[in-house]
């Protein structure tokens, strides 16, 4: 299932069926498919269709097995005379002859007419055009890659240990910060690139980049990319301001075929193609585009090998680097390595020093305005640009239709604030240490708070704040986290998967960002005006008073939206969850032996089956992401004396990035009270206001459960429940369906939950509930009938009358469709 067929004679490739799709397919496909039309070869592969594709194809075959020459080419008398006129004999010859009188401004240089008349090229026109054609193919691929890898570098993880210990665990180390990299990718890309970053190929990639120390020791493939990368870095092609998922056409093609065509007009040898020295005419003539027949006497021997080469490759590689050195260590006298090592004692305090330091404030502040002015500008923008993307047709209808985010993504607009981030904490840096200033910044914070603690400045008070957050009264809310930089700094460094400073500091914007507090980080992280003037030079951006209230202005408007940034990339960690059942204090709902347990279920998955200790209603566990919580199914063992439990509702939190989910209950969970259920199947809300506000218990019964599950009992707690006459219970239900059609009206991305649509408070089910328990006479004398029941005895009746003929034509299918729904 994961093999790649390909069938060369009968031109056919048998992809393997769960090939991932590659980014921007159609789009990728459609210029491949312009280029190739271009030279008159359709798209399809049939290269017999046309007449220019077969003369694209035909090379002369029979011309280069007759061919008596020995590679010579005749050069062009242009190119000669040109050549001639850079020689230096040449030169003195000509300074004699102009000496004597004669005049050499005239001298006309003809060239024989069979020759190429646009002095292009020294080839065949053929030939030409399939170099032409194998440059434009090529250069699409590689812009491809080049604007999908373009940020590579900072993800690579340098080992921290020497080469030969490197080499020695390369199996068991990570090259690179996948989760990270992948966190910054659009999410088309995603199936693609995280199969991509497991094949051999980038592995070994990975690896050349690591052992690569300059340009000298790279590896000619990587020394390509690198340069291609460089490239459109220099040439914007690739904006820095604003990362985008749109499809960008390759347009180094034309430099490429420049480049190409000025090479083949200055040919200097024409090769033979490779042959046996006895071949004989005709053996060894090919078709271009399709593989050769493989001739067996020349593949009877084979070259020669080593088998100890390829084991003694690192140390090969140690020894010539040791080599190096120590060539350039003997070509110094003793003088000058005095010289030299003085000069590396003193380099760091000479050579980082700016020159702008030793000018005067204003001649300072005037020098960096526009550079400051121009990165706030990119804040205001880029900000308004996400909530524009996050509010979505809110934001048209209040005028802001104007903002272009056509083909943009949530994920590449955060990459894109990451990377104006990192550009506002490396400007005016005294001195840059590690890929990422801003999570520099952060370790350098970090470590003077830790001093500060560990001198006892702070540990009395960090001492009663953990006192507090471990205090918790089972019949209140959870105590709220509590609000720390350093505490989300250690979440992150929790996390494995992240290997790289710049992935860390990436995660941590995310969190902030999720728990709404990337301004009150970023503004406590700045109050260390001590440690902020030890790293920066008195020009950064971070030291200017003005522009950095504006910019923490600016990310503070990221609090009116609901990011889940952090929730939905890193969505293979582990996350702590904290879970608070709250029992009812009336009708001895508190009182209760049985054993309990509970299951959570979110978008990303769900726990298995956990066992609540008895008489514990709060408890915390660790599980693999869940992402956003749907339900809650509670239930118990029907163990004990006392086997009755009156839940009021369950509240389960995000340890992580604070989110706190509710789930209203209100039921009775044992047998011979409400439906005589064990379990319960809870739909949540995330809450969005103060705690206290919901504190207030559930309304009994309110209904949070799953259609599957409607029973229901009428007289439990009646003065509890409101009665509503018909026109409300119309109205409620024109409300549930309403915001139903609502939903699926809107654009994908701005849909809210179903599931609390259908059986939320004010959901569907409770509407419907309140119409069926209208005038229902539920007490019996014997036993309890439930609005379950009534729907039973109506499938029973439509199953009796099925065969009987009716006059409404669908009558029998709404019927049948009735009776499976219920069944």
């Amino acid at each position: 299932a994961n093999l790649c067929f390909v069938d060369i004679d009968n031109h056919f490739i048998e992809l393997p069926e769960d090939l991932p799709q590659f980014p921007n397919k159609l789009e990728f496909v459609q210029e491949v498919s312009e280029i190739l039309m271009a030279f008159g070869i359709p798209p399809e592969g049939n290269l017999h269709c046309s007449e220019s594709a077969s003369k694209l194809k035909r090379l002369r075959a029979s011309e280069l097995v007759s061919d008596k020459r020995n590679g010579n080419i005749a050069g062009s008398p242009l190119h000669s005379y040109e050549l001639l006129k850079e020689n230096e004999t040449i030169a003195r010859l000509q300074a004699l002859v102009k000496r004597t009188g004669v005049s050499l401004e005239k001298l006309e240089v003809r060239e024989d007419p069979s020759s190429n008349k646009d002095l292009k090229v020294q080839c065949d026109e053929e030939e030409l055009r399939i170099y032409q054609l194998n440059i434009q193919i090529r250069e699409v691929f590689a812009n491809r890659f080049t604007q999908m890898f373009a940020d590579y570098e900072v993800f690579v993880i340098q080992p921290s240990q020497d080469k030969e210990s490197w080499f020695t665990n390369r199996e068991q180390m990570q090259n690179f910060d996948k989760a990270s990299f992948l966190s910054d990718q659009p999410e088309p890309y995603l199936p693609f690139l995280s199969r991509f970053l497991e094949t051999q190929m980038f592995a070994s990639f990975i690896d050349n980049k690591i052992m690569c120390h300059d340009d000298d020791d790279k590896d000619p493939v990587l020394r390509v990319f690198d340069s291609r990368v460089d490239k459109i870095r220099l040439l914007n092609v690739r904006t820095p301001t604003l990362r985008t998922s749109m499809y960008q056409k390759c347009t180094t093609v034309d430099e490429a075929e420049k480049a190409i065509e000025l090479r083949l007009a200055k040919i200097d040898h024409t090769a033979l193609h490779p042959h046996l020295l006895d071949m004989k005419i005709g053996q060894g003539k090919y078709e271009p585009g399709f593989f050769p027949k493989l001739q067996s006497d020349v593949l009877s021997t084979g070259p020669a090998s080593n088998k100890w080469t390829k084991r003694n490759a690192p140390a090969q590689w140690r020894r010539k680097d040791r080599q190096k050195q120590h060539t350039e260590h003997l070509r110094l006298d003793n003088d000058q390595r005095e010289k030299y090592i003085q000069e590396a004692r003193t380099m760091g305090s000479t050579i980082r020093q700016p020159k702008l330091s030793n000018l005067s404030p204003s001649v300072i502040a005037q020098t960096n305005w526009k550079f400051v002015e121009g990165l706030l500008k990119e804040c205001r923008n880029k900000t308004k640009r996400m909530l524009v993307e996050k509010m979505g047709r809110e934001a048209v209808e209040l005028g802001h239709g104007e903002v272009n985010i056509t083909g943009v993504e949530e994920n590449t607009l955060i990459a894109s604030l990451c990377d104006l981030l990192e550009r506002i904490w490396s400007h005016g840096l005294q001195v840059k240490q590690g890929k990422s200033a801003l999570w520099s910044h952060l370790l350098h914070y970090q470590d003077n708070r830790q001093r500060k603690l560990t001198s006892g400045s702070l540990s009395t008070s960090g001492i009663l704040l953990d006192s507090e957050r471990r205090k918790s009264d089972a019949g209140s809310l959870m105590p709220p986290l509590r609000i720390s930089l350093i505490q989300d700094m250690r979440h992150i460094q929790n996390i494995g998967e992240i290997k790289t400073d710049v992935g860390k500091a990436r995660a941590w914007v995310r969190l902030s960002m999720e728990k709404k507090l990337l301004s009150t980080h970023l503004k406590q992280l700045l109050s260390d005006h001590e440690l902020t003037k030890k790293l920066y030079k008195r020009y950064a951006f971070l030291r200017c008073d003005d522009e950095k209230e504006q910019f923490l202005y600016h990310l503070l408007s990221f609090n009116a939206v609901d990011y889940f940034c952090f929730t939905n990339v890193f969505t293979t960690i582990l996350i702590p969850y904290h879970i608070l059942i709250v029992p009812s204090k009336k009708l001895g709902g508190s009182m209760f032996t049985a054993n309990p347990w509970i299951c959570i279920s979110g978008e990303l998955g769900e726990t298995q089956i956990l066992q609540i200790p008895r008489n514990v209603l709060e408890m915390t566990f660790e599980c693999q992401n869940l992402g956003k919580l749907t339900t809650v199914q509670i239930g118990h063992d029907n163990s004990g004396l006392y086997a009755k439990w009156l839940v009021e509702y369950v509240m389960v939190r995000n340890e992580i990035t604070g989110h706190t989910y509710k789930f209203p209950c209100g039921r009775w969970l044992g047998k011979g009270m409400d439906d005589g259920s064990l379990e319960r199947i809870l739909v949540g809300e995330l809450l969005t206001s103060q705690p206290e506000v919901d504190e207030r218990p559930c309304r009994t019964p309110p209904l949070q459960q799953s259609p599957s599950v409607i029973r229901r009992l009428v007289t439990i707690s009646p003065n509890n429940k409101p009665k509503l006459n018909t026109g409300q219970i119309q109205e409620s239900i024109g409300e549930a369906v309403n915001g139903i059609v609502k939903h699926f009206h809107k654009p994908e991305k701005e849909r809210g939950s179903l599931t609390l649509l259908l059986c939320g408070e004010c959901g569907l089910v409770s509407a419907l509930e309140q119409a069926f328990q209208h005038g229902f006479k539920s007490p019996r004398l014997f036993k309890n009938v439930f609005i379950w029941d009534f729907l039973e005895k109506a499938q029973t009746y439509y199953e009796t009358l099925e065969q009987v003929v009716v006059p409404e034509e669908n009558w029998h299918t709404r019927a049948r469709n009735f009776c499976r729904f219920v069944t």
